[in-house]
């Protein structure tokens, strides 16, 4: 939901929901970089600009990213009286509204104060009578709010302090169990938009505070500039994931809709979260054929994670919603970044460009997994605690040319190596416990490297009214960290891939043939493939097809390596797959 946003460029992105999963596009929000999906999640107001930095990036600033970068830059304080309030309504009773009021407070100084809140009501009703919680879903709450303070001792000395706070209250998004028919396009007779018969929780909050300072300082030929930040917050969200109630193995009328063959009711809850970035940039002010920056990043992240998983049935022995397995994680990371760049012109339509970035990650991993001791039958045995540490160092590198055709056309070409370090998957709730600790459920995705090529040309016409820009791009992706959910118990894992290669095409374009109407249009092409004779996965977990013909059994279209047996399900080789959520063309067209 509104908790965890995903980014996706060029096909390269992450599924995974696990609250530490470890995304290839980077949120840089107002010159931080953003790493947990929680801080992500920082809603979107008062904005002055927004940027989508494709392929790799990390030579210029913030963290090393593999795919991207998406940036925000929220508007700044400025030395007048100003400001704007909007609101709009709509139905569920929904509510979206900002305001941001800019006052100066004397020569130098000015402080901007902004905000939005945004509601709605639930629109889904829970129609089991029995349910613990029989209220509405899809409502939330929430506010956030930006104070910034901006003080120019001198001319050539600037000082930006921010603080931000964020509260969402809310539901999760809901499951539905059993909305397909096997052989059947399209959802069944039996889905209602607005209806949803389960026999657990819906909630959802997140809370997140953040102080920052930015300070620059002009020394003539270079300007210095400091970017430090402190995010703190928390977070829980519970669903009832099974998208039903009861089990198949009470009477019939005690469960459904459909074959509902295990209760799954599961919290994942960010109790505390802390993260620190420090930034210092060199940058050149010079007229010259040569400009350059330099940096340092450094990045730290203290992160504890709990799952739970609800009893819904009411036991005798354990109270009606109940926890009979908890699973706490804990993952300290750090990061360290030395980069650099130059642009020289050769002549005034030609000139280069090279940059070069030291990467260092490390990251330590514990957890620990205990259980009611009422369900040992079906459920899993206590783990005990178990640790991971990773580590791994790179250097990454781009290299561009651009050409000036005329005072309207612009060419350029460039080639880029990124990386992404290691990372660590262990929401272990469901996973076979084993006495062997390479098989307790913790997986690891090993670094992975890339190196891209793009060649465009960008261009403008219509006196500037008219931009034409058009691109094509091919990337390989080596030993590709890739998100597996599947089997028995749905198991979420991280696996590698020998290579993942991507080419396409992109183009966008907008006009404006009068002041008042702007035109804009956007095409891309993307084909992805994954290399790896050997990559296999398990498919499903459903595997019954012949005891329950009519509900909503998968078919595996990948070769099957291992056939499905009773509560085992089928292991599928994925070579030669696409990568998920990257569809092969996106267009779109807007007038305004």
């Amino acid at each position: 939901g509104r908790t965890f946003p995903r980014f996706y460029i060029r096909g390269l992105g992450n599924t995974d929901f696990d609250f530490n999963a470890s995304q290839p596009v980077s949120l840089v929000y107002d010159d931080v970089v953003l790493e947990n999906p929680i801080l992500k999640g920082f809603p979107i107001f008062d904005l002055e600009r927004l940027e989508v930095l494709r392929g790799p990036q990390g030579t210029l600033f913030g963290r090393n990213t593999p795919a991207g970068i998406v940036k925000f830059d929220s508007e700044k304080p400025k030395y007048d009286l100003s400001g704007f309030g909007r609101v709009s309504y709509g139905r569920f009773n929904a509510v979206n509204a900002q305001a941001a009021l800019n006052v100066p407070l004397g020569e130098g100084i000015s402080v901007r104060a902004s905000g939005m809140y945004q509601r709605q009501d639930g629109w889904i009703d829970n129609v089991n009578p029995s349910a613990p919680q029989t209220s509405t879903f899809e409502g939330y709450d929430e506010f956030a709010a930006r104070l910034q303070l901006l003080m120019n001792f001198t001319e050539d000395t600037e000082l930006l302090l921010t603080g931000q706070y964020r509260n969402l209250d809310g539901t999760a998004r809901v499951f539905r169990a059993n909305i397909f028919t096997r052989g059947q396009e399209g959802l069944n007779p039996g889905f209602r938009r607005d209806q949803v018969a389960v026999d657990g929780q819906n909630e959802q909050k997140v809370k997140t505070y953040n102080l920052s300072g930015r300070f620059s300082h002009d020394f003539g030929p270079v300007s210095i500039v400091s970017v430090t930040s402190f995010w703190t917050g928390d977070a829980t969200s519970v669903g009832d994931v099974d998208g039903g109630f009861g089990a198949n193995f009470l009477p019939p009328a005690l469960y459904g809709p459909g074959d509902i063959p295990f209760t799954a009711e599961t919290r994942d809850s960010v109790p505390s979260l802390s993260q620190f970035t420090q930034e210092i940039r060199v940058e050149s002010n010079g007229t010259g054929p040569l400009s350059y920056q330099a940096g340092v990043f450094y990045f730290d992240e203290r992160l504890r994670i709990v799952s739970e998983n609800y009893s819904t049935l009411g036991d005798p022995l354990n109270a009606p919603g109940g926890i009979n397995i908890l699973v706490s994680q804990r993952q300290d990371s750090e990061a360290f970044g030395l980069f650099g760049s130059l642009t020289y012109a050769l002549t005034d339509q030609l000139s280069m460009t090279g940059g070069i970035r030291y990467n260092k990650d490390e990251r330590d991993y514990f957890v620990a997994r205990t259980q009611d001791s009422q369900f040992p039958t079906f459920l899993q045995n206590p783990l005990g605690t178990v640790s991971r540490s990773v580590s791994d160092d790179n250097i990454t590198w781009d290299a561009s040319v651009s050409y000036k055709l005329t005072e309207q056309v612009n060419l350029y070409a460039r080639v880029a190596k990124g990386y992404r370090a290691p990372s660590i998957q262990g929401r272990i709730l469901f996973p076979p416990a084993t006495a062997t600790p390479l098989e307790d459920g913790v997986t690891v995705g090993q670094s992975e490297t890339i190196l891209s090529y793009e060649a465009g040309v960008k261009t403008t016409f219509f006196d500037g009214r008219g931009r034409f820009n058009l691109n094509g791009f091919y990337y390989d992706l080596d030993n590709a960290q890739l998100t597996a959910v599947g089997g028995g118990i749905n198991a979420n894992r991280l696996i590698n891939a020998d290579s993942v290669r991507g080419y396409g095409i992109e183009m966008d374009a907008e006009l404006k043939p009068i002041p008042e109407l702007l035109l804009t249009t956007s095409l891309s092409y993307n084909h992805t493939e994954i290399h790896d004779s050997g990559l296999t996965t398990a498919a499903c977990g459903a595997t019954r097809v012949d005891t329950f013909p009519n509900v909503s059994l998968c078919t595996p279209l990948d070769p099957i390596v291992t056939p499905a047996a009773p509560f085992s399900a089928a292991i599928v080789n994925i070579n030669g797959n696409s990568l998920p959520q990257s569809p092969r063309w996106i267009a779109n067209a807007t007038a305004r």
